[in-house]
């Protein structure tokens, strides 16, 4: 298996990241395997799906409905909201899994790989990428 951690600095907001470009690279010359994407915070999590079309604006609303940034959360440190952070991985999870073709990933036209963060107390996040060849 072959592992390297992405450092990724998020920002103060909600925020959905394409990580697409940097999984490409990495696999790049690999052969034929399996790419695993985890995010080892507790507040975060990867998701599949188009950007750049309004999906992930989309995605992010979802999200704030589903889960409110106020002060309903039994988890309250933090910013107001901070709670939601915490469930949010029930609902996108902190890993995905991509075939890879040659070294190349095995994506649909329209999918990217995506770090989703609504935690805006943590700014620096790792995402540990895992390459289990075929």
């Amino acid at each position: 298996m072959k592992t390297i951690n992405l450092d990724v600095r998020t920002g103060g907001k909600d925020v959905v990241l394409d990580l697409t470009d940097r999984c490409a690279d990495f696999v790049r010359d690999l052969g034929d395997g399996l790419l695993h994407v985890f995010v080892p915070h507790a507040t975060a999590g990867i998701a599949i799906i188009e950007t750049g079309a309004g999906s992930d604006d989309d995605l992010l609303a979802a999200l704030a409905d589903l889960l409110p940034a106020d002060d309903r959360w039994r988890h309250r440190h933090g910013s107001p909201g901070h709670g939601r952070s915490h469930v949010m991985p029930g609902l996108v999870p902190p890993y995905a899994s991509v075939p890879v073709d040659g070294g190349r990933l095995a994506l649909g036209t329209w999918q990217s790989i995506c770090l989703v963060d609504l935690n805006v107390d943590n700014h620096d996040r790792t995402v540990r990428l895992d390459f289990l060849a075929g």
